[in-house]
C-alpha cells in the first residue's frame, strides 16, 4: 500500500469515528437492532436450509424472540415493580437507619480530627431532596410528561428497533455479500479470513455472555430469596445483568446485599449468608458457566475488558458501552493476526538472527588485536 493510500485510509477512519461520535444518540437503536439481527442470523440460516424462504424464516425467528421477550417481561416486570415499590416504601426508614448507624462512627472520626464531609450540609441536602428521593416513580413519570420530545423519542426508538432488526435480518446475507464485493481483490482473502474468525469469536461470546448474565441473575436472586432478603430479585438481577464487566456485578451485588441485610435483619449471620450466596455465584461463574458457555473466546484480560467498557462509554456514551466488548473482541482477532504476521515475517527473523557481540577477555600476556606480527628475517 502506497503512502497516499495509507493516508487516505487514516482519513476515512478518523472521519468515520467523528461521525459515530456526533451521531451516537441516534445510532443506539440501530446498534441494538443490528445486535438482534446478528444473533438471529444463524437460526434464520438454519431454517432456510430446512426449506423455508428467507422472509418466512425471519418471521419465525421474530415470533420466537417476541414470545421469549414478552414472557420474560410478564414474569420479571411485576416482580421488579413490587421490589421497586418496596424499596421506595423502606427508603425513609433506611435513611434514618443509616444516619443512626453511621452517626457514632462519624462523631468518633470528627473527634479524632478526621472530617470526611460536612454532615450538617449533607443532612440539609437530604432534607431538601427527601420528597423527590422517596417518590422516584412519580418523578420519572412527571419528567416524561413534561418532556414530550423525550417521550416521543423513547417510543420511536422502541418501535424502530424491531422494524430495523427485521429488515437487517432479512437482508443480512445480501448486505454481507455487497460489502465483500467492494473489497479490493488483493485484500479480499485476508479480510474474509479475519471476518470469519471475528464472526466466530463474536457470535460465540455474545450468546454465551448473555446466557451467563441471565443465569447469574437467576442464581443470585434465588440465593438471596432463600436468605430472606426483601429486595432479592432487584439486587440479584442487577448484579447478574452488569456482570459482563469482570467483578463489577459481584461487587455491586455484595454491597447492595450486605447493606440490605444489615438494614432488614441487623445481624452478622444474614450478612454472612449474603456473602456465601455471592461466593457460590462467583465460583459457579468461574468453574462452570464461563468455561462452558463462553470459554476463552475473546482472550481479553479483565483489566482490558474494564478499560474497553469505560473507554467506550467515555467516547460514545451508552452506544460505546454497548459496542465496547464486541469491538474489543474484533480488535483482539486483528492483534493476533498482526502478531502471527510479525512472527512469520523477515523482520522477526532478521532481529533474531543478529548474532550477539561476544565479550572478549584479554588474558595477561596474550597478544592484542593491534599487535603486528614480527618480521621474518
Amino acid at each position: 500500500m502506497t503512502e497516499s493510500r495509507q493516508w487516505m485510509v487514516l482519513v476515512v477512519a478518523v472521519i468515520t469515528a467523528w461521525l459515530i461520535y456526533l451521531l451516537a444518540p441516534i445510532l443506539t437503536p440501530f446498534a441494538v437492532a443490528a445486535l438482534f439481527a446478528y444473533l438471529g442470523d444463524p437460526v434464520t440460516d438454519w431454517l432456510q436450509k430446512r426449506g423455508l424462504s428467507r422472509t418466512l424464516a425471519v418471521s419465525v425467528v421474530f415470533v420466537l424472540l417476541s414470545v421469549v421477550v414478552i414472557g420474560l417481561l410478564l414474569v420479571l416486570l411485576p416482580l421488579l415493580e413490587d421490589q421497586i415499590l418496596r424499596l421506595v416504601e423502606v427508603l425513609p426508614a433506611f435513611v434514618d437507619w443509616a444516619k443512626n448507624a453511621a452517626g457514632p462512627v462519624l462523631e468518633r472520626l470528627e473527634g479524632a480530627g478526621v472530617n470526611l464531609f460536612d454532615r450538617d450540609r449533607l443532612v440539609k441536602m437530604l432534607q431538601e431532596h427527601f420528597k423527590e428521593a422517596t417518590d422516584i416513580a412519580s418523578t420519572v413519570v412527571g419528567s416524561f410528561a413534561r418532556s414530550g420530545v423525550a417521550l416521543v423519542n423513547w417510543v420511536m426508538n422502541l418501535v424502530l428497533i424491531p422494524v430495523v432488526a427485521f429488515y437487517l435480518l432479512r437482508d443480512w446475507d445480501i448486505i454481507i455479500g455487497r460489502i465483500r464485493e467492494l473489497l479490493p481483490r488483493r485484500l479480499e482473502p485476508t479480510v474474509v479470513t479475519l471476518a470469519t474468525e471475528s464472526n466466530s469469536v463474536l457470535g460465540a461470546f455474545l450468546r454465551g455472555q448473555l446466557t451467563v448474565m441471565l443465569a447469574l441473575g437467576v442464581a443470585y436472586s434465588i440465593g438471596l430469596w432463600l436468605v430472606g432478603l426483601d429486595l432479592a430479585i432487584l439486587v440479584g438481577m442487577t448484579a447478574g445483568l452488569i456482570s459482563f464487566v469482570p467483578y463489577l456485578g459481584a461487587i455491586v451485588g455484595v454491597v447492595l446485599g450486605v447493606v440490605g441485610a444489615l438494614f432488614q435483619f441487623g445481624d452478622l449471620f444474614h450478612v454472612a449468608m449474603v456473602l456465601v450466596v455471592f461466593g457460590v455465584g462467583q465460583t459457579l461463574e468461574g468453574v462452570v458457566l464461563t468455561p462452558l458457555l463462553v470459554g476463552d473466546r475473546i482472550g481479553l484480560h479483565p483489566v482490558a475488558v474494564i478499560f474497553a467498557v469505560l473507554a467506550g462509554g467515555q467516547l460514545f456514551g451508552f452506544l460505546g458501552v454497548l459496542l465496547a466488548l464486541p469491538a474489543a473482541s474484533v480488535v483482539m482477532v486483528l492483534l493476533r493476526h498482526a502478531h502471527d504476521s510479525y512472527r512469520g515475517s523477515g523482520l522477526y527473523d532478521e532481529v533474531n538472527d543478529i548474532p550477539p557481540t561476544p565479550s572478549r577477555v584479554v588474558l595477561p600476556g596474550s597478544p592484542k588485536d593491534d599487535a603486528k606480527p614480527h618480521d621474518k628475517d
